[in-house]
């Protein structure tokens, strides 16, 4: 998984992937909601909310208690999952137009915001739980060691993580959207008003991250839906 590449190979692709997800901001719930040009019909839009289900129970008998750090909570999809359980949520977004939308939405004091730059942040204190949603496939793969370091310097010990991710398949996303092949790193991306970027996006198969995260130091056990999530939880061996 990690190279000796340079960080800097990929400056120029994690800004434009950060461009892009500022401006998508307004438009993101489209695509977990399955509205506008990520409405596959019906029978492909209830799949896909069985399955979001099923994470989100996963989540819930995880029970991400205590003190928890997200990182890229985007609008508040998970932010308004989590404070089900956790006592105090540290929130952290590069794009302050997600952190405005999420804070809209989830509208308690419960939540502290951070606008930072996750492959430049580094954590002042530790917490009980990390999650991610959606963010471990955006991380190039040469930066995946240095991410769970960042991980790891979050988590007071015996702290646990949870997350999850997008499984490859076409449906999805937009249906303007090429994906390119389950081996790809990068992705084309497209707004509604048709401005395009590139951003990283690594698909995952389960035993296979796995391993890589032994090999890391992790103990994670990592499931996937049938057509369109992966989530794991775990904690340092």
């Amino acid at each position: 998984m990690t190279t000796s590449a340079d960080f800097s190979e990929h400056s120029g692709l994690l800004d434009e992937q950060a461009a892009y997800y500022r401006a998508r901001a307004n438009e993101y719930d489209e695509w977990f909601f399955r509205r506008g040009r990520y409405d596959r019909g019906p029978e492909i839009n209830q799949q896909w909310f069985r399955e979001a289900e099923e994470v989100r129970l996963a989540l819930s008998a995880f029970k991400p208690s205590g003190q928890v750090l997200e990182l890229a909570c985007g609008t508040g999809l998970w932010t308004e999952q989590l404070l089900s359980h956790a006592a105090h949520i540290t929130a952290v977004d590069a794009a302050i137009e997600m952190l405005s939308i999420n804070q809209a939405r989830v509208q308690s004091a419960k939540v502290q915001y951070v606008q930072a730059d996750l492959f430049t942040w580094r954590p002042t204190e530790r917490y009980d739980v990390v999650f991610f949603g959606f963010w471990l496939s955006h991380v190039p793969p040469e930066r995946f060691n240095a991410f769970w370091a960042l991980v790891d310097s979050a988590l007071r010990p015996k702290g646990r993580v949870f997350f999850v991710d997008s499984r490859y398949d076409p449906t999805s996303s937009a249906k303007d959207h090429h994906l390119g092949g389950a081996q790809a790193t990068t992705a084309k991306r497209r707004l509604n008003d048709g401005r395009e970027f590139h951003v990283v996006k690594v698909f995952y198969e389960p035993e296979a991250l796995m391993r890589e995260l032994a090999g890391l130091g992790w103990d994670l056990s990592i499931n996937e839906t049938t057509h369109y999530f992966i989530h794991g939880h775990g904690r340092r061996l």
